[in-house]
C-alpha cells in the first residue's frame, strides 16, 4: 500500500528526535547521519535532511523517503557520526540491527534508538545494556529513547545475535527463512490452506502478491503444471531475497520475476491467475483493511479476461463487500481455522 503522509505525528519518531530538539544531544554539524528503519513524519521533516542517508527494507516507506529527498545508504556503508534507529518489532532481528548499526559508526559515534513502550521499549533498553554495558535513557510520548556510543560491545553476544539472524530453514521443510520476515518460524497456516485449494488446471502467466519467502509461488508451480511463469511481488526486500533462494530450482523450469514492489501502485503485467495472502497490518502492527483492499483492486486490474484470483484472509475481514463491482463471480471455497479462501473470476 502507498503511504500518503501529511506530517504524521508518529510517537516513536517524535521521541527519537526529542533529545536533539531540547539540546540534550548534539546534532552533528558536518557529519554523516544514517537513519536505520526510517519513516516519514512530522519530526523528520523538522530536521536538517541534507546529508542524511537512510535504510528501509519496506518498499512503500522506502519510496516515501526518496520522495522526501533522502538518499538510500549503499550496502556496507560505514563511517557515520550518528545512527538513528526505529527498530523492527521482531526482537531477534532488532538485536542484529543494533550490532550492525554500532559497527557502521565512527569511533565515538552515537547510536540513538526509539521504541514505543507498547512495542517493547523496555526490552530494547535491556538488549542495548547487555550489548554495550551502559546506556542513557529518556522517556517521551509513551516511548523510550536509548542511546550509546560505539566502541563498547560484548563481542561474544554480538556474534550470537548476528548468527540468530542468519538465514536458516523452517523446521520440517527446506524453505529458507530468517527473523523479521512474515511467518519466519513456520509455514503460515493461511497460506497452506490457500495452496490446498489451488486447482491443478490453472495455467498461463501467474502472479503472487505479497509473496513473502516464496512458499505460495512454489506450491503453485508444483500443483499446476500449466503455469509457465510467476511474477512475485513483495514489499519486504529481505523476504524477497529468501524467495529467490527458495525458488532457485524452479527458476530453471519456469519464467520467474522477483519484484520489490508496492502492490497498491498497480502490477507490472497481465495475468491468467493471481494468488495472494494479502497483509492487513501496517509496520506498527495496527490493523489496516485498506492494505488488503488495495491488493484486491490491483489484482482485478491485472487479470486477463477469464482470469482467476485466489486469496486467503481472516474470516472476519469483510473483503467480499468490495469485490462485487470488480469480478464476475465470487466464491468462498473453504473456511477453516479462522481463515477463508475466496476465488474471484473475471469473465
Amino acid at each position: 500500500f502507498i503511504h500518503r503522509f501529511v506530517a504524521q505525528q508518529l510517537p516513536a519518531l517524535e521521541a527519537l528526535f526529542h533529545p536533539f530538539e531540547i539540546g540534550q544531544l548534539a546534532w552533528p554539524s558536518d557529519g554523516l547521519v544514517l537513519f536505520d528503519g526510517a519513516r516519514d513524519g512530522a519530526a523528520l521533516r523538522r530536521q536538517r535532511l541534507d546529508g542524511m542517508q537512510f535504510r528501509q527494507t519496506f518498499k512503500p516507506e522506502h519510496d516515501a523517503l526518496l520522495r522526501l529527498g533522502l538518499r538510500a545508504a549503499e550496502q556496507g556503508a560505514q563511517g557515520f557520526d550518528l545512527v538513528l534507529m526505529l527498530p523492527p518489532r521482531q526482537r531477534d532481528y532488532a538485536r542484529a540491527c543494533y550490532v550492525r548499526a554500532l559497527r557502521t559508526l565512527k569511533p565515538g559515534g552515537l547510536l540513538v534508538v526509539a521504541q514505543a513502550n507498547s512495542d517493547g521499549a523496555k526490552s530494547v533498553q535491556s538488549d542495548l545494556q547487555q550489548l554495550c554495558g551502559s546506556v542513557e535513557v529518556l522517556s517521551k510520548h509513551r516511548c523510550r529513547v536509548i542511546w550509546t556510543q560505539s566502541g563498547v560491545e560484548n563481542a561474544e553476544l554480538a556474534a550470537q545475535w548476528l548468527a540468530i539472524d542468519s538465514p536458516s530453514t523452517i523446521a520440517g521443510s527446506d524453505l529458507w527463512t530468517r527473523p523479521g520476515v512474515f511467518s519466519y518460524d513456520r509455514i503460515d497456516p493461511a497460506s497452506r490452506l490457500l495452496a490446498a485449494q489451488l486447482p491443478a488446471d490453472l495455467h498461463g502467466a501467474a502472479a503472487d502478491l505479497g509473496a513473502g519467502n516464496g512458499y505460495l509461488s512454489r506450491e503453485l508451480l508444483a500443483r499446476c503444471p500449466g503455469i509457465v511463469g510467476v511474477d512475485l511481488y513483495e514489499a519486504d526486500s529481505r523476504a524477497l531475497a529468501l524467495a529467490r533462494d527458495n525458488l532457485a530450482m524452479q527458476a530453471s523450469q519456469s519464467a520467474l520475476q522477483f519484484h520489490w514492489h508496492d502492490v497498491a501502485s498497480g502490477l507490472l503485467g497481465r495475468y491468467d491467475c493471481i494468488v495472494s495472502n494479502p497483509p492487513f497490518h501496517g509496520l506498527d502492527g495496527g490493523e489496516r483493511l485498506d492494505v488488503g483492499r488495495a491488493f484486491l483492486r490491483s489484482a482485478a486490474a491485472a487479470l486477463k479476461p477469464g482470469g482467476q484470483f485466489y486469496f486467503v484472509a481472516n474470516r472476519h475481514l469483510p473483503y467480499e463487500a468490495d469485490l462485487g463491482d470488480r469480478y464476475t463471480q465470487i466464491e468462498t471455497l473453504v473456511q477453516s481455522g479462522g481463515f477463508k479462501v475466496v476465488r474471484c473470476w473475471i469473465g
